[in-house]
């Protein structure tokens, strides 16, 4: 969903405390030591073209799924604090309704293929679906006490996988898509970290 990601931009304040509440918070940093780990574990290994162009064929579509989903979700991806505003059910979310954290997860699986520590995938794996199934449970938890029509959009859109032949309909505001230039400027963050990990990889070798 999407506070990043809940689909909307929700009053955070109001849901109890949790370990999903604990990860959003903290989402931005909680994949360093996973970075890290990756690029310390591959400082031995030869680079393969092979993997360095799947891993970042995989981080380029991470990316322009994100790129997508800020485009109908707008810079609100990015708070941390209680904010409101409309359920957002179209572009992306309306084939599934955490395309924000598909992104990241096509990310971290790109950037793994990078280092060629691929043994650390399912790793990595396992880490991703603990904080962000975490995140997004939290998240479901908080938009159902909001938004009376979200549970249809619940029932409708799938979490992780789309259906591409039966896509939802738009159920909440169908809002215009934001200018190209406040994505790029909510997404300067993750741009950096991609940017920061590529530049790791490069002297790595």
């Amino acid at each position: 969903m999407n506070s990043e990601e809940s689909a909307l931009g929700v009053t955070f304040h109001k849901a109890p405390e949790s370990f999903g509440a604990w990860a959003f918070r903290n989402r931005s940093w909680l994949p360093v030591p996973l970075a890290v780990a990756v690029i310390l574990l591959g400082r031995h290994l030869s680079p393969s073209p092979v993997g360095l162009f799947a891993g970042a064929a995989i981080i380029a579509a991470g990316q322009a799924v994100r790129f997508w989903a800020v485009r109908h979700i707008g810079t609100i991806s990015r708070t941390r604090a209680a904010r409101t505003g409309p359920l957002v059910t179209t572009g992306p979310y309306a084939l599934v309704r955490n395309p924000l954290y598909v992104g990241n997860w096509c990310l971290w699986t790109g950037v793994v293929i990078c280092s060629q520590v691929l043994w650390m995938l399912p790793v990595a794996w396992v880490v991703f679906m603990l904080q962000y199934g975490a995140i997004a449970a939290w998240e479901e938890r908080l938009m159902l006490e909001r938004y009376p029509n979200y549970r249809e959009y619940l029932c409708t859109v799938p979490g992780w996988f789309p259906r591409l032949l039966s896509a939802g309909r738009a159920i909440g505001t169908a809002a215009r898509p934001h200018p190209w230039s406040l994505v790029f400027f909510s997404e300067r963050g993750t741009l950096m970290a991609i940017a920061v990990v590529a530049a790791l990889l490069a002297l790595r070798h």
